[in-house]
């Protein structure tokens, strides 16, 4: 999928809505349980009762690598399914890779090509030969964590360095990397008062915004510094809308949720 594929499927659905695919065994349905691929027949349902609403999803493939080889067998059924019933879905790997340049490669052909994700999280503190070789992928995104919603964020994120934070060295340095277009940015919502001076640096780039919702964050104040022409701008909700009922009503619940979110952004859409 590519970005102009995207923001036309964003037209066309009147929704930025990403549906994070982060499945917990404790969580699901019980009854789901009984059935051979628990993952795949829970994401399978979700996939089916949301996919008009959104426009990509997410899953992190920590919850997949939890359960070992079942669980990345079911990560590879569910991109596979994506991909032949819905190939105008964007897919994101969320597996926050980033290593030297050799491993790095092969971190991008298992997502990208393997897998056939259409983009990846990277994280980019190895700098350079560590995200170039993600970014080397034709028609493919690179998503380099810019500004995370953790706590922790302020650790290094936000530190000054000669008079800059570090997320906007990194920001601005991403730009001069080999097939730089190629990048997205991961920005948290519950940073959303730093999403004016993002803008000043990438004013076109898509950023990945997880933590509206269940961490808190302001899906019309990201909207507000945020959006672009294009509108800029992938929402993430995982936990709010996969776990909306735990019941055998699961997927409907899941629909219902997805569709709250899916119409406020259908009045912001049309407010701009």
């Amino acid at each position: 999928v590519t970005t102009q594929e995207l923001i036309e499927q964003i037209r066309l659905k009147k929704s930025f809505l990403t549906i994070g695919l982060d499945v917990d065994l404790n969580k699901i349905p019980k009854h789901l349980l009984e059935t051979e691929d628990p993952i795949f027949e829970f994401n399978k349902a979700i996939i089916d009762a949301t996919h008009h609403l959104c426009v990509a999803y997410k899953p992190n493939t920590a919850f997949y690598e939890a359960y070992g080889l079942k669980g990345w067998k079911a990560l590879e059924k569910t991109i596979t399914y994506l991909n032949e019933n819905h190939p105008e879905i964007f897919t994101i790997a969320d597996a926050k890779r980033g290593d030297i340049g050799n491993t790095s490669s092969m971190y991008a052909k298992a997502f990208l090509e393997d897998l056939a994700f259409d983009s990846v999280t990277v994280a980019p503190y190895m700098g350079k030969d560590s995200v170039e070789p993600f970014l080397a992928f034709k028609d493919k995104h690179t998503i380099l964590l810019a500004l995370t919603s953790n706590q922790g964020a302020f650790d290094f994120q936000t530190k000054t360095i000669d008079g800059k934070e570090v997320y906007k060295q990194v920001l601005e340095t991403s730009k001069t990397w080999e097939n730089s277009e190629n990048l997205m940015y991961v920005v948290g919502a519950t940073k959303a008062e730093f999403l004016t001076d993002i803008r000043k640096i990438i004013p076109e780039s898509f950023l990945l915004v997880p933590g509206v919702g269940a961490q808190g964050g302001s899906l019309q104040e990201v909207c507000k510094y945020g959006m672009t022409d294009t509108i800029g701008l992938l929402i993430n909700s995982s936990r709010g809308i996969i776990y909306a009922s735990n019941g055998a009503d699961f997927a409907e619940a899941a629909a219902k949720s997805a569709k709250c979110l899916q119409q406020d952004m259908e009045v912001i859409l049309n407010a701009n």
